[in-house]
């Protein structure tokens, strides 16, 4: 039951934050500015950090671990790599277990908003296909992190109860993120494009006669002879919220290699997509600037894959270790692209 209540109470906190963002910062259609996104930026990795704090001093909340029956029986559950003595002091364990899950939580995290970068490529592809105007950029990406949420949840649970029951799926997993780390690599030069006139959402919805081909400013359908129609507005959010299901298989995957908790795994999530937004718009007009980004995110999903294979050889690979390849590879990522410009590279 605690588990549920703190569950919930983490919930209303980001249905408020939501709530605010939309119905008070942003309720005006507007193009936003760099200097917007990157304060806005800021507040959500602070907002992350706050909670990374918070589970530092009471992460022993979130599954009401009171004594040391309780802490070995969640650590066994959840957290193999946390070493829990139930013979020593129940304070000394409990500050043993609290370190811990907040390094997974922050490890987690950093992997899930490193990851993301590459959603945000398929976003601003998906926007300029269809035309969509820059002041209606917010609203789509506000109601697509809804969506988002919902599809977390529902994926992150899922995993997580098939993972208690069978454990080798953590196996499978493994190779996914191998084989969508080696496609990202020998794909890294492809040129992405959609058509949008054959896109499969589009013609299911022009063939049954159920959208039209206008926008109809920021509404997602138009009244059209007492009929309600999709607009294209509609149809952007369909297919972002189609791509991050795709997004989605590689990314709480990679998590769960971390950790075995669907809180920790959720919560990570949960604050690496809420500054999705104000991260495509800080990044959307430098981000092909860094063009070894692709290399880099290719290079982190195959050591993360090679990392949930390696129990399999009783070889493991700790979480501090983890944290630091992921920072590693996005900041040389970052200064390999800003010291070797791609056009003095491609001469």
């Amino acid at each position: 039951m605690s588990e549920t209540i703190f569950f919930v109470c983490f919930l209303i906190l980001i249905a408020f934050l939501l709530a605010m963002d939309l119905g008070v910062f942003h309720k005006n259609d507007k193009e936003v500015t760099f200097k917007e996104s990157a304060f806005w930026t800021g507040v959500w990795v602070t907002l992350a950090l706050a909670f990374f704090v918070f589970i530092r001093c009471e992460g022993n909340l979130i599954h009401n671990v009171h004594d040391n029956e309780s802490l070995v029986e969640i650590s066994q559950k959840y957290h193999e790599d946390i070493a829990i003595d139930a013979n020593a002091p129940f304070e000394e364990n409990l500050k043993t277990y609290r370190k811990n899950l907040a390094l997974e939580y922050i490890t987690g995290y950093a992997m899930e908003e490193t990851l993301s970068i590459d959603n945000i490529f398929v976003m601003i592809m998906i926007l300029m296909s269809f035309g969509v105007e820059k002041k209606y950029y917010h609203r789509v990406l506000f109601y697509g992190i809804l969506g988002a949420i919902v599809l977390r949840f529902l994926f992150i649970f899922a995993a997580a109860a098939l993972i208690q029951k069978f454990h080798w799926i953590l196996f499978i997993f493994g190779g996914i993120l191998i084989y969508s780390g080696v496609k990202m690599f020998l794909e890294r030069n492809k040129e992405e494009r959609i058509d949008v006139e054959n896109h499969f959402v589009v013609k299911f919805l022009t063939k049954r006669k159920l959208s039209v081909p206008y926008f109809d400013g920021h509404n997602f359908f138009t009244k059209v002879d007492s009929r309600w129609l999709c607009t294209p507005l509609f149809i952007v959010l369909v297919i972002i919220e189609l791509s991050d299901i795709v997004f989605a298989f590689d990314s709480v995957p990679a998590v769960f290699s971390v950790t075995n908790d669907p809180y920790i795994v959720f919560f990570s999530n949960i604050f690496a997509i809420m500054g999705l937004r104000s991260l495509f718009f800080m990044l959307e007009s430098v981000l092909d600037k860094f063009w070894f980004l692709k290399i880099g995110l290719s290079i982190l999903l195959t050591f993360i894959g090679v990392k949930m294979l390696l129990p399999l050889i009783h070889l493991h690979i700790g979480t501090i270790v983890s944290l630091c390849v992921i920072l590693g590879i996005l900041s040389l990522s970052i200064v390999i692209s800003l010291l070797f410009p791609k056009k003095r590279v491609e001469a």
